[in-house]
């Protein structure tokens, strides 16, 4: 029998517009909601990210971070 999804965290997070447009295409895609969706991902996350593409993307996020803060 499959694990039930219980959904018992409800985090407050702050995201840009485009995070969270592409956040709820992605969910919709996948006929999950905004929670549901971040939760797969999470509990999927080392076989959804490539680990080295992951850590390239990341440093330019934050190379970028504080001229998109403004």
């Amino acid at each position: 029998m499959p694990k039930r999804l219980r959904l018992t965290r409800r985090p407050n997070i702050a995201m840009s517009e485009d995070g969270y447009r592409k956040l709820r295409a992605l969910a919709g895609e996948a006929g999950l909601d905004e929670g549901e969706f971040l939760s797969f991902l999470f509990e999927n996350w080392k076989s959804v990210v490539d680990d080295d593409n992951f850590t390239h993307r990341i440093r330019l996020f934050n190379s970028e971070l504080e001229t998109r803060k403004k």
